[in-house]
């Protein structure tokens, strides 16, 4: 038996570019791909290896300066490129040039019976690393013990793509994975779907029906309808690709550092399914497919709404499933700007026309359209926002660094990704996913 939660605020936004149902899915051969230390927020990381040393597939590059335990590794095998440092010889990104060797094999004796044992392994393979946890959305301490574990099965974000058939072997996978998963929590684990997507009750853990417009997926949407996180709990994140890796890896020793892209976007000529290397080469997952029309392309590593901007010559960012290529913008020369009433539009509000044609694809471009000012609560946030927080409020307490009415309005509870539809509507054009990365930063410094 399953829960059922109905999500009635929230947007879906119809864009251009979608990955076609029944899409087959091809191989990228990659040259390199890189790892960037700030995808695994919280933790500072601290080199294992140097330039020029052969790397296997599982083997660690580095680990957290706080915990060496805690480890970031290789989805490839092949050689350790180079180490690109920023200011204060911060490292921007590690890059590994792919080549030729084994796996590294991960001693699994106990790790489907023994918590230490479960643990290590996760720890040791770099999975660990890919989980997060509420309150502050950060990689959790390696000796942490959750309340409960969310697993995010799908996801309703623009343009993405959601895995909807599973064959015997996969769903063994992800059985492990909840088996293993179940030693590290005195809770429960969570599997959220949604109804008929094809994902089978999996044994062992708690499956959630989620209905409703995005953030339906947000797993602050599923936690805050079923058990929300209160002050000195701590539960765990993750999505559907890290719990099939988890179980892989628990059956074999060996883990698996592929992952499925969708390749989305008006700009791609052809929208895809692309299996790589985790942090791939943007250049080649997106070779040969971009439209010729000679206008300027913003391309995101991620979903238009929570992505990272990256350069044709960048790396494929976490959570590694997505790429979404749409204009720039900066070339647009329109009437009116902005105020243009043309039905091309998307936009929340009546006053555009736009807003009533529900059914159509938009295809929008990178300008922020409009200008920054104060802000101004309206309520807006709260169209789109399923969480029972006062969303306008929060904002104003982080921003004033009020620890005391930051708790109380339920910060603990939040993500920088819950915020992204509110800074889509928000006309005051604020940063508010930046805003609530910062406050988190500051209230995890300031009870530490």
């Amino acid at each position: 038996m399953s829960i059922g939660i109905k999500v009635k605020k929230g947007l879906d936004l119809r864009l251009a570019g979608g990955v076609p149902d029944g899409t087959a899915t091809s191989e990228c051969r990659c040259a390199t791909v890189a790892i960037v230390p700030d995808d695994f927020t919280g933790l500072i990381p601290k080199m294992e290896i140097r330039e020029g040393d052969p790397v296997k597939t599982g083997q660690a590059i580095f680990h957290s300066k706080l915990d060496d335990s805690l480890k970031v590794v290789s989805p490839v095998s092949g050689t350790l490129k180079s180490i690109v440092r920023g200011q204060r010889r911060k490292i921007e990104r590690v890059i590994v040039e792919v080549g030729e060797g084994e796996p590294l094999r991960f001693n699994i004796d106990g790790v489907l019976s023994d918590a230490e044992a479960a643990r290590n392994l996760l720890l040791a393979s770099g999975l660990w690393a890919m989980m997060r946890q509420r309150p502050y959305d950060i990689v959790p301490a390696a000796g942490t013990r959750f309340r409960d574990i969310f697993v995010t099965g799908f996801d309703s974000a623009p343009l993405a793509w959601s895995k909807t058939t599973f064959s015997p072997e996969e769903v063994k996978a992800l059985e492990t994975g909840i088996r293993l998963l179940s030693l590290l929590t005195d809770g429960k684990v969570y599997v959220s779907r949604r109804p008929g997507m094809g994902l089978p009750d999996l044994k062992g853990a708690e499956m959630v029906d989620v209905e409703g417009p995005h953030p339906a997926s947000n797993a602050g949407t599923v936690i805050a309808a079923i058990r929300p996180v209160n002050k000195g709990e701590i539960v765990g994140c993750l999505d559907l690709p890290t719990l099939s890796r988890i179980g892989s890896l628990a059956i074999s020793g060996i883990l698996d550092g592929t992952t499925i892209v969708a390749v989305t976007g008006s700009e791609v000529k052809k929208p895809s399914l692309v299996k790589a290397p985790i942090g791939a080469e943007i250049s080649a997952l997106l070779k040969g497919n971009l439209v010729d029309d000679g206008r300027n392309k913003r391309i995101i590593s991620g979903n238009p709404l929570t992505g990272h901007k990256v350069t044709e010559d960048g790396y494929l960012r976490a959570p590694y499933r997505q790429v979404t290529v749409i204009p720039e913008g900066d070339d647009a020369d329109e009437f009116m700007g902005w105020a243009s009433l043309s039905p091309k539009k998307q936009s929340t509000s009546p006053t555009f026309p736009g807003h009533f044609l529900s059914r159509k694809l938009f295809n929008p471009d990178a300008r922020l359209l409009g200008g920054r000012r104060a802000m101004i609560m309206s309520g807006e946030y709260d169209k789109v926002f399923p969480m029972d927080i006062l969303p306008e409020y929060l904002i104003k307490a982080i921003l004033a660094r009020d620890i005391d009415r930051m708790e109380q309005l339920g910060i603990y509870e939040v993500a920088p990704e819950d915020f992204a539809l509110a800074e889509y509507v928000d006309t005051s054009k604020l940063e508010l996913q930046k805003i609530v990365r910062e406050g988190l930063d500051y209230l995890r410094k300031e009870l530490s």
